[in-house]
């Protein structure tokens, strides 16, 4: 009891010195509005307008416009309805498992709404025909193949500065520092990249913050020892070291779990892309699953069909699916349909964002 009315008072003892604030009154009101407003006087001749302090102006501005990921699977996932202009975002994963297709239909996306697009590809691997079966219109992206890292992230730095809206640089992996270059294959640079990258990447971020771009950064995945050598067990890393992913606004891990045969002989993949971090919607980890074709990237049709049936868009009946007044009979049918008739595949895509999207 004695332990118990010593607690007593400690707790009563703590809650005196630690009172809330009386609600102001009018007049204390005023002086504090006033003195903040001169605070902001002060900073206005100081400093620049950029540093102006608004609240009002800040979250006008800073409202996130997306492009769609080509995907209504994945940008459902996002929470959103895309990718966010003004921000970065890392697409990781092993070799082979949809970074690249994912990229390009991004930019295939914001093309359709009259974007102005520019891969750089650091990995001297741009398949033009490939891009072309996507979607993607060659003769209006800006493609650059630098010959360092410095370089690379030079031309990404200019190009956010002006009015391009996605900027892709593909990949992380392959951004080799001049040093690199320039010595001998048996030098070692320690940390050389990862230190690039961060220089780099705080003064792209402050340009980007002015601007309206999209860049994504395709990067790779290694395993690396845990630092107790004894242990024996490896951790998943990404290349560049950590600043890409601390400045990331979303970061989507793709992995490859399936392979699509039709009479033997490879015509797709599945994969699932996890949504590993998500600034723009709290608690948003999430996942979707997306079939990819061999020579034509994400096979919309399948998903279309799933998530319009879900939501009503599309009236399934039995094995058959009514859509745009036409009854087929069966899933394959209905799909072809869809592959078949763009502008009705169009319009009920349309129906089903403006459902999960629109406010």
């Amino acid at each position: 009891m004695h332990l118990l009315r010593n607690l007593y008072k400690i707790s009563a003892d703590m809650q005196s010195d630690y009172e809330s604030d009386p609600p102001l009154d009018d007049e204390k009101s005023l002086e504090k509005v006033s003195t903040l407003n001169g605070a902001v006087s002060q900073l206005a001749s100081d400093f620049d307008r950029d540093s102006n302090l608004c609240l009002e102006r800040f979250s006008r501005t800073r409202r996130a416009s997306v492009i769609s990921t080509g995907s209504l699977k994945l940008d459902l996932a996002l929470g959103i309805g895309g990718l966010p202009k003004g921000r970065m975002v890392e697409i990781f994963g092993k070799e082979s498992s949809g970074k690249t297709t994912l990229a390009l239909h991004v930019i295939k996306e914001a093309q359709k709404n009259g974007g102005y697009c520019a891969y750089i590809d650091a990995e001297n691997a741009f398949n033009t025909s490939f891009a072309e079966e996507i979607g993607v219109d060659i003769d209006k992206l800006l493609i650059a193949q630098p010959d360092s890292a410095e370089n690379s992230l030079s031309i990404v730095n200019t190009l956010v500065g002006g009015s391009i809206d996605v900027v892709v640089v593909d990949s992380v992996a392959a951004l080799i520092p001049k040093c690199e270059l320039e010595g001998e294959i048996y030098m070692k640079f320690k940390d050389a990249q990862s230190r690039l990258m961060t220089r780099a990447l705080r003064k792209i971020q402050y340009t980007l913050s002015r601007s309206e771009t999209l860049i994504i950064f395709v990067n790779q995945v290694r395993t690396k020892r845990s630092s107790d050598a004894s242990s024996g067990i490896y951790k998943e890393v990404t290349c560049g070291g950590n600043a890409l992913g601390f400045y990331s606004a979303i970061r989507m891990r793709t992995s490859r779990r399936k392979l699509h045969y039709s009479e033997d002989e490879a015509t797709g993949i599945s994969i699932a892309v996890q949504i590993i971090k998500n600034k723009l919607v709290p608690a948003c980890l999430k996942e979707a699953g997306l079939n990819i074709g061999f020579g034509k990237g994400i096979c919309h049709e399948s998903e279309i069909l799933e998530m319009a049936s879900t939501h009503g868009v599309i009236v399934k009946e039995g094995s058959g699916y009514w859509i745009n007044g036409d009854f087929l009979p069966g899933k394959e049918e209905a799909e072809k349909f869809l592959l078949e008739n763009d502008a009705v595949a169009d319009d009920i895509c349309s129906t089903m964002r403006s459902q999960l999207f629109e406010t």
